[in-house]
């Protein structure tokens, strides 16, 4: 019984699913602020089912892609000028999304999927990125600062540059980390800033390695808006 069990596992993931995702991908924050409007749009009894395709590779029914693609059709090549279109393009910057965020990795904490803008960033510089996030915690201090604002860029291809400090979604965790290349070139070191704070004779925040191909988003630190005391 164990034996034909495990065929069950594997998941075939349809076509249309996978445009989904890609659409998906590209419009929001565009087309759509997060998973509950999109859902109500497309009929969903929750933002949970959206969550389920996204993450999890759930078949979408081809008649949902079918309404979705037909709802946001001027954000697909369709005709510009209807007023929600209007809006957007004079929306000037990147959205900012204050979810709970750790720079330490030791919590888990909310999907920026299912939060809505709080404000748009806008100065120079940052024109490429695709929106802000906040910094919570103290491991990459002093170069990631608590409080502090950051503006990340998308690597869909996730190539990364060794030195550099980038925001990863990866298992159930958010965090910011400087990543270096390992000895395994399938794994990445993450590293934090932070090399003072000590819990006995150990690092606080010690480096780990993660898996490149665990890695679920892939983010890199381009700007920084630090909070300025008065």
């Amino acid at each position: 019984m164990e034996d034909q069990s495990k065929p069950n596992k594997i998941k075939t993931i349809r076509p249309e699913t996978l445009e989904f995702i890609i659409l998906y991908n590209q419009l929001r924050g565009k087309a759509f602020s997060n998973n509950t409007e999109l859902a109500d749009s497309l009929g969903f009894n929750s933002s949970s089912s959206i969550t389920e395709i996204i993450k999890s590779r759930q078949n979408i029914d081809p008649e949902k892609l079918k309404i979705f693609k037909e709802k946001y059709s001027d954000y697909l090549g369709g005709k510009k000028n209807t007023d929600k279109t209007v809006v957007s393009r004079n929306e000037e910057g990147i959205p900012m999304y204050e979810i709970i965020a750790t720079a330490s990795g030791v919590e888990v904490y909310n999907d920026i999927n299912d939060a809505r803008p709080v404000g748009r960033m806008n100065f120079p510089g940052i024109e490429e990125c695709d929106f802000a996030l906040p910094v919570w915690g103290h491991s990459m201090y002093p170069y990631l600062e608590n409080g502090c604002w950051v503006a990340l860029k998308i690597i869909n291809d996730k190539k990364i540059l060794p030195g550099e400090v980038y925001y990863i979604e990866w298992g159930d965790y958010r965090m910011y980390k400087r990543l270096l290349a390992s000895d395994n070139p399938e794994e990445v070191i993450a590293h934090s800033d932070n090399t003072t704070e000590m819990i006995g004779n150990r690092l606080k925040y010690a480096p780990f390695t993660i898996r490149i191909d665990e890695i679920k988003k892939l983010c890199l630190v381009k700007d920084i808006h630090k909070k300025h005391n008065h």
